[in-house]
């Protein structure tokens, strides 16, 4: 039997042809053929790798194995890698979370990018995506599509997720798509039911992600078609969440917070279009739907970080005592920055900023906050 495949990824052939012998009756050779289609043939995807080996990679990894895909999973800490190959366990990031034997967990040189693949996912926190991407860069083929479920905004330069990838790769954002909503990682873990985003410039890329998921019976995903303005409320909406937090952490009430949510959501929204987005982006899934899950859930990592500073705690003890990234902290930063370039007024982002970054106590803040002038209510 020979097996081969292209380095597309797109066949994996087994042929076969049976032929007689001399008493015509024993069969001499036998190959078998089962063609697989790509993904850019079929729309769908079979083949996927995924970058980064955190809380979303494993409950990516783990959806896209019981919908039927081959996975592979990498790394950039060889150590940690290596224990969850061995273990199929991370009980720092996911307790009780075991990944399916399925799933090829390797710590393997960066050559894993260029291994056939039909899909590339980044689940890499967004402040390392360029150091990471920079390892397997020389590596990657220039026609695989990237989908990324990263969120956040890149400190030094103010790029989004899509656009350090691209920029470190030398590519365009043609071929990437964002993959983003209301999932809480703890949950997907226990395969409750949730929904998200496939949002690209390319429809027909969207669709395919899209596709990928169709047989995933927790997760519906929907074809989108602003990657923009997902990204940006994917990014904002952590700093909201530790505004949230403090509401909590100072026990000032279920009115405070729904209020923050949304004047928040309209800080966002206003920040978005700003940029070119669309305004409707924001008041869907991965837009109000995300932000919502992000202030309540008591799993949400920005929100716990929020809390703990509402009720006396320091930045910096909280995130030395964290084994995750709160990705809202370096954001906070980055949405101030982008507010100032394309003038407009975030004075809950900034709020924030000072509280992180300038010693401005959470309760201060919040006096300020609801002494500012009166006006008309507007979003966006």
């Amino acid at each position: 039997m020979i097996r081969q495949q292209d380095r597309s990824g797109s066949q994996l052939a087994l042929k076969i042809a049976v032929m007689p012998v001399a008493d015509g009756h024993s069969p001499g050779t036998v190959t078998i053929t089962v063609t697989r289609i790509a993904m850019k043939e079929s729309g769908l995807a079979t083949n996927v790798s995924i970058i980064g080996g955190g809380q979303m990679g494993l409950v990516i990894a783990d959806a896209l194995v019981a919908g039927g895909a081959t996975v592979r999973l990498w790394g950039p800490h060889g150590e940690h890698v290596s224990e969850l190959a061995a273990t199929r366990k991370s009980p720092d990031r996911l307790p009780g979370f075991i990944l399916d034997d399925a799933v090829e967990v390797t710590a393997a040189d960066e050559s894993i990018a260029s291994e056939p693949v039909d899909l590339l996912i980044n689940a890499v926190p967004t402040q390392y995506i360029r150091s990471v991407w920079s390892r397997l860069a020389d590596h990657m083929p220039g026609d695989v599509p990237i989908a990324c479920v990263s969120k956040g905004i890149e400190l030094d330069t103010m790029l989004r997720p899509t656009q350090v990838m691209a920029d470190v790769l030398g590519q365009t954002e043609s071929h990437m798509c964002v993959l983003s909503g209301p999932t809480i990682a703890a949950e997907l873990a226990k395969r409750l039911p949730a929904t998200m985003v496939a949002s690209a410039d390319d429809a027909a890329l969207s669709t395919q992600v899209q596709e990928l998921f169709v047989k995933v019976p927790w997760l519906r995903v929907y074809h989108h078609d602003d990657p923009l303005g997902v990204e940006i409320a994917g990014a904002a909406k952590n700093v909201i969440a530790l505004a949230a937090g403090m509401i909590d952490g100072l026990g000032i009430g279920d009115n405070a917070k729904s209020a923050l949510l949304a004047r928040g959501l309209a800080e966002i929204t206003r920040l978005g279009v700003a940029m070119g987005a669309k305004a409707e982006t924001f008041f869907g899934i991965a837009g109000v739907g995300d932000l919502a899950t992000t202030c309540f859930s008591p799993c949400g990592r920005n929100r716990s970080c929020g809390e703990r500073l509402g009720k006396g705690e320091s930045l910096q003890e909280i995130l030395q005592s964290s084994v995750y990234v709160v990705e809202g902290v370096p954001t906070t930063r980055a949405i101030v920055e982008l507010a100032d370039r394309f003038g407009v007024e975030l004075p809950i982002c900034e709020a924030v900023r000072r509280i992180l970054f300038e010693g401005m106590v959470p309760a201060d803040a919040i006096s300020v906050l609801m002494s500012r002038q009166q006006k008309k209510e507007r979003v966006g």
